[in-house]
This record gives C-alpha cells, sequence and structure tokens, in this order.
C-alpha cells in the first residue's frame, strides 16, 4: 500500500502519523531493503515492520545550514519539518541543492553587474 501511494503521488518518500503524530517515515530505499531484499511479499508487510522509527526532523526554527548539516550527517534525503508539533512539508536534498544553486546564480549575476559598473564608471 506504502508503495503504491509513493507511485501514485510521484514521490519516494512518506511521514507515517498515529492519530496526527509522526511515529516513521518510508522511503522507496527502506522498501527496496526491507521487503525486497528481505525476501517479503509488499501487500503483506505492514508499514510498521519497515519504517524508520528513530526520525530526524526540524522545525521552522532551523536554517538552510542546520538542514544540510543534518542530512548529511544522518545520511538521509529527506527531512520532515514541523510547526507546533504538526509535519508540514518535507524537505529533499533536491530542494536544498536547488535552492543553493539559485542563490549562488543570484551572488553571481550580482558580482557580474557591480564588476560591469566599476569597469564602465572608469571608462
Amino acid at each position: 500500500m506504502a508503495l503504491q501511494i509513493m507511485a501514485d503521488k510521484d514521490i519516494g518518500f512518506l511521514v507515517v502519523l498515529e492519530k496526527g503524530a509522526m511515529v516513521g517515515v518510508l522511503s522507496e530505499r527502506d522498501c527496496a531493503r526491507r521487503v525486497v531484499l528481505g525476501k517479503r511479499l509488499p501487500d503483506q508487510t505492514p508499514v510498521a515492520d519497515i519504517m524508520v522509527r528513530d526520525i530526524v526532523s526540524v522545525d521552522l526554527s532551523h536554517t538552510f545550514a542546520d538542514c544540510l548539516r543534518l542530512m548529511h550527517q544522518h545520511r538521509i534525503r529527506h527531512l520532515p519539518v514541523s510547526d507546533g508539533g504538526k509535519v508540514i512539508a518535507v524537505i529533499s536534498i533536491r530542494d536544498l541543492l536547488s535552492e543553493a544553486v539559485a542563490h549562488h546564480a543570484k551572488i553571481i549575476g550580482e558580482l557580474e553587474r557591480e564588476r560591469l559598473t566599476i569597469f564602465t564608471s572608469t571608462a
């Protein structure tokens, strides 16, 4: 069922909630390793048996650098974000990379404009 949800929504990560509280996370990689390599039947394996219970997550006070550091430290690709104990989003390493690229492109553009201004003002 979890793999079907991921396939239907074209995502690779689920947050598992119980009565609104985050109790685990499950990735396609978890499914591949714990179900396929464990020779379990996907339709007969409860999510509770294969999900990761030791959840690494952040709240809105965490910075971009905090998120990147946590993902690197724990070797994870997805990071649930909560606000007041409620999960509101999931950040992926791809999201962080995209943001870093956009930020650096902006800085490079500003430096190029500054250089052109200096170059044209001295000519």
